[in-house]
C-alpha cells in the first residue's frame, strides 16, 4: 500500500539528515563514523522498503526484500557498537562486537539463498510479502532480538548507575529512540510468520535516527519535558507530512500544507520555549549544588575555628590562671611588702589577666555549645535569690563607676528549672553590660510572674540600641558601633552566649530600646517551675 511505501521514504530521509549531521559534526571521530554506517543500513533498508512495497511484480518484489535484509542486518550491529563506544564500554565488549560483526558478515553471503528468504506471496492488502527460510530466523533470533535486547539491558544499567542528570538524559534519549526504532520495525515481522498484523509501528521508524542523532549532537537540555514535548511536536510534523503525500485532491494538498507550515512554526516555538524553561531549571540546580558546596565547605571552616578556638583558650587558660594567681599573693604581702608604685603595676597585671580570663571562658564557652558539649545540670532554683546573690557580687564595682542599682518583685515564689551556674553567668552578663554602657542614673531590675512564666527584666539608662542594630543583636561577634566607642574591650559574644544558654533552657530572651540615648531594658523568659 501507498501509505507504508512512503513511510519508507521518510524514514530513509530523516536517517540521512541525522546521519550527515552528526558525521560532518566531526568525520575523525569513531563514535560519529559508526553512527553515520547505521544511518547508512537504516537508508538502506527504508529505501529498498519504499521500492519493494511499490513494485509491480514477484521477482523484483524479491530483489528489494533481499536488499532490505541486508540494510536490516548491520543496523543493530552498528548500534550496538556505537552504545558500547558511547558508554566507554566498547573494550570491555569488544568479543561481543566482533562476533557480531561475524554474523552479519556470515548471513549477509545468504540473501539471495532460498533457505534466507523462500519467495513472495500476497498477504492482508499488500501484493507481495516474503516468507522466511530457515537461515533468515536464525539472523532475526541471533542478531536482531538477541543483540537488541543486550543493547537495551546495557543502556537501562547504565541510565540506573549514572548519577549524571545529563548523561542521564541522553541515555533516556536513546532508550527511547531504540524503543520506537527496533519496536517499529519488528511490527514487520509477524506478517513474516503468517500472523496477519499490519506492519503500522513502521511509521514511528524515523523517530530513532531523529532521537540517536539528537543525543548524539547535544549535550545539554536532555530533560524528560524536552524530550516530550520534542516528540509530540515531531510525530505532529510526521502525521501531517504523510496526509500531505497521501492526499489526492488539491484542495486537500494546500490545507495540509498550509497547516504543516503552521505546525512546523507553532511547533518550533513550543520547544523553544520548553528549553529556555528547562535550561533556567538547569541554571538554577546548579547554583544550588554549588551553594551546598560552598555551604558545606563553610561549615567544614566554621569547625575548624571552633576547633582552634577551644585549643587556643585551653593553652591561654593556664598561663592566664598563674599571672592572676601569683598577682594576687604579690598584692596580699606573701612575697613581703611592696612598694606603692609596684603594686599599681601588680594591680593592673591582675586586672587585665582577670578581664582576659573572662574572654577566655566566653571563647571556650562558644566552642563547647557550637560542638555540643556543653553540659547542663537542670535543678530547681529560686530565681530572686540567684538575682539577690549577682546584685551583691557586683555591686561594689557599680557603686565604684557611681551607679546605683535596685531589685524590684511582687510577694511570692521564683522558681524556675534550670543549671544554676548557667543562668547565674546570663544574669551577671546582662547585668555588667548594663554597668558597662551606662555613663550615669541608676540599673533597675525587676522580676515579674505571668502565664506561668517567670519574667526578669533589667533596664539601664545608657547610650542605647538603634532600631536597626536590634534584630542581629544576639549574634555571634556582633557589636554595635555605638558600643564599641563606649567600651573597647567587648568581644561580641556575651549576648550571643546569653542567647544560646536561654534557648538551651527552652526560654527566651529579647531587648527593647527607644533608640540612642534612650537606654535598654533586656528581658528574659522561663517557665515556672
Amino acid at each position: 500500500m501507498e501509505i507504508f511505501a512512503f513511510s519508507g521514504i521518510i524514514n530513509g530521509i530523516v536517517a540521512l539528515v541525522f546521519g550527515g549531521l552528526v558525521f560532518f559534526k566531526d568525520w575523525r571521530n569513531r563514535q560519529n563514523q559508526i553512527f553515520f554506517l547505521m544511518t547508512l543500513s537504516i537508508a538502506l533498508w527504508s529505501f529498498s522498503y519504499w521500492q519493494w512495497l511499490s513494485s509491480g511484480n514477484a521477482d523484483e518484489s524479491l530483489n528489494w526484500v533481499r536488499l532490505l535484509s541486508l540494510g536490516s542486518m548491520f543496523i543493530p550491529v552498528f548500534f550496538f557498537h556505537w552504545v558500547a563506544k558511547l558508554l566507554g564500554i566498547a573494550d570491555k565488549n569488544g568479543k561481543i562486537i566482533k562476533l557480531a560483526y561475524s554474523l552479519a558478515i556470515f548471513f549477509s553471503f545468504f540473501i539471495f539463498s532460498p533457505h534466507f528468504i523462500k519467495s513472495v506471496q500476497p498477504k492482508l492488502f499488500f501484493s507481495f510479502w516474503p516468507n522466511p527460510g530457515i537461515i533468515y530466523s536464525l539472523y532475526f533470533f541471533l542478531i536482531y532480538v538477541s543483540l537488541i535486547s543486550y543493547t537495551a539491558f546495557l543502556l537501562i544499567k547504565h541510565y540506573r548507575l549514572s548519577s549524571d542528570n545529563q548523561e542521564k538524559g541522553r541515555v533516556l534519549y536513546i532508550i527511547i529512540g531504540l524503543f520506537f526504532g527496533f519496536g517499529g520495525g519488528l511490527s514487520n515481522f509477524p506478517l513474516w510468520y503468517g500472523i496477519n498484523i499490519p506492519p503500522y509501528g513502521n511509521f514511528a521508524v524515523a523517530l530513532f535516527p531523529f532521537l540517536l542523532g539528537y543525543a548524539a549532537l547535544k549535550h545539554s537540555l536532555f530533560h524528560i519535558k524536552v524530550i516530550a514535548t520534542e516528540l509530540l511536536i515531531f510525530s505532529l510534523w510526521l502525521f501531517i507530512l504523510f496526509r500531505l503525500l497521501l492526499t489526492e485532491t488539491l484542495s486537500d494538498q494546500i490545507t495540509d500544507g498550509v497547516l504543516l507550515l503552521l505546525l512546523l512554526a507553532i511547533g518550533a516555538l513550543l520547544i523553544k520555549s520548553v528549553r529556555q524553561e528547562v535550561r533556567q531549571r538547569e541554571k538554577l540546580e546548579k547554583l544550588t549544588k554549588e551553594l551546598e558546596k560552598a555551604n558545606a565547605r563553610l561549615k567544614e571552616l566554621d569547625q575548624l575555628k571552633t576547633e582552634f578556638l577551644s585549643l587556643a583558650s585551653h593553652q591561654f587558660r593556664s598561663p592566664l590562671t598563674a599571672m592572676k594567681g601569683y598577682s594576687s599573693l604579690i598584692l596580699e604581702g606573701s612575697y613581703g611588702e611592696v612598694n606603692p608604685s609596684v603594686k599599681e603595676a601588680v594591680q593592673n597585671i591582675f586586672y587585665s589577666a582577670d578581664n582576659l580570663s573572662e574572654v577566655v571562658q566566653d571563647f571556650l564557652d562558644v566552642s563547647r555549645i557550637e560542638q555540643g558539649r556543653m553540659k547542663y545540670d537542670f535543678v530547681k532554683v529560686d530565681m530572686k535569690k540567684l538575682i539577690e546573690s549577682v546584685i551583691n557580687e557586683l555591686k561594689p564595682n557599680i557603686q565604684e563607676a557611681g551607679l546605683g542599682i535596685k531589685f524590684e518583685f511582687e510577694p511570692g515564689e521564683y522558681f524556675v528549672k534550670a543549671d544554676r551556674g548557667k543562668l547565674n553567668q546570663v544574669i551577671i552578663n546582662l547585668v555588667d553590660n548594663a554597668q558597662k554602657y551606662t555613663k550615669e542614673g541608676e540599673i533597675a531590675v525587676s522580676l515579674v510572674k505571668k502565664d506561668k512564666k517567670v519574667l526578669t527584666k533589667i533596664k539601664d539608662r545608657g547610650i542605647g540600641i538603634k532600631k536597626e542594630d536590634l534584630p542581629k543583636l544576639f549574634g555571634k561577634f556582633v557589636r554595635s558601633k555605638d558600643a564599641n566607642e563606649v567600651n573597647v574591650k567587648g568581644t561580641g559574644l556575651g549576648l550571643y552566649l546569653v542567647k544560646k544558654i536561654m534557648e538551651a533552657h527552652q526560654g527566651r530572651v529579647w531587648a527593647y530600646s527607644a533608640g540612642i540615648g534612650g537606654g535598654s531594658t533586656f528581658f528574659l523568659e522561663l517557665d515556672e517551675a
